[in-house]
């Protein structure tokens, strides 16, 4: 059976489409993965996630490697900022728990997560606020937000800022007509109920509900945004930090400061949202 295993690793079983943009090197960081995996593929979500997370530390922070034109599916293992690190570490950890471990398994994990309904047809189909990639992700049975069951209260979402900031996105600039796809998606988001908050005072109390694995993401004050951080908590006794891709440490780190500490360093996030990704249940296709 292990035979049998390795030898599907290789990417021989399927071709990965000419629209997922990705280099030789990334194909070798895969297999890498993949190998390095072999005896922790049946670890629960939240540990093998772990372990996914540890596996890139030290990968360089680099920030907009997704903007390419045409849209299309960007698979970049070789450099991450906060949000292609969850997608990656969760489309990886789908994949390596699969009957069919490939790279091609893998890239359809990552256009299902990262796509609303796993649908690239141009930039507004990537799920660009966080609050949405959790909506959505919830609705596909990929994650919960579990935000309000270890503590958190009622909190309202309004986003606005990529309508009213066009010029900072060089699609929009290119393609000003998805402006208006984009202020009608926000005001769909601003008119959701039902997220809930973790307050900067609450994150100590409720730190002994996270578990390894969980989502962790820094609700920001900036007007018309969301969520402007992401990571995974990483518990090492009774101490709660979480490992990122950092903008300050031009890598992905184990953050050096408790999560708590952390909260209440920065001061533009006024909290948390927890989300928890889910043991893989849908079928191979």
């Amino acid at each position: 059976m292990l035979l049998w295993w390795l030898c599907r690793v290789d990417g021989s079983t399927g071709q990965v489409p000419d629209s997922v943009h990705y280099t030789a090197e990334d194909r070798a960081v895969f297999d890498r993965y993949v190998q390095a995996m072999q005896t922790k593929r049946t670890l629960p979500q939240g540990e093998l996630i772990i372990e996914t997370a540890q596996f890139f530390l030290g990968t360089p922070y680099v920030a907009s490697t997704l903007e390419k034109e045409p849209e299309r599916l960007v698979v970049n293992l070789r450099e991450m900022d906060c949000t292609t690190l969850v997608e990656t570490c969760m489309a990886l950890a789908h994949t390596v728990k699969s009957a069919t471990p490939s790279f091609e398994t893998f890239c359809r994990h990552l256009r299902q997560i990262r796509y609303r309904d796993g649908v690239i047809r141009d930039y507004t189909d990537r799920l660009h606020y966080f609050s949405d990639w959790i909506c959505e992700n919830e609705r596909k049975g990929l994650i919960r937000d579990v935000t309000r069951q270890i503590g958190g209260k009622p909190h309202r979402i309004t986003v606005s800022f990529m309508s009213t900031h066009p010029e900072s996105y060089r699609q929009l600039k290119s393609h000003p007509r998805q402006v208006e796809v984009i202020r009608e998606k926000e005001k769909e988001i601003s008119a959701r109920r039902g997220y809930a908050l973790i307050s900067e005072a609450s994150v100590a109390a409720c730190g002994d509900r996270m578990k390894n694995g969980d989502i962790v993401c820094f609700v920001t004050r900036i007007e018309g945004l969301d969520i402007s951080h992401l990571g995974f908590i990483y518990r090492k006794g009774n101490v709660v930090r979480f490992i990122h891709a950092s903008s300050s440490a031009k890598k992905v780190i184990v953050e050096p400061r408790s999560l708590t500490q952390y909260v209440a360093d920065i001061r533009t996030h006024t909290g948390l949202m927890i989300v928890r990704p889910e043991e893989q249940r849908e079928k191979e296709q």
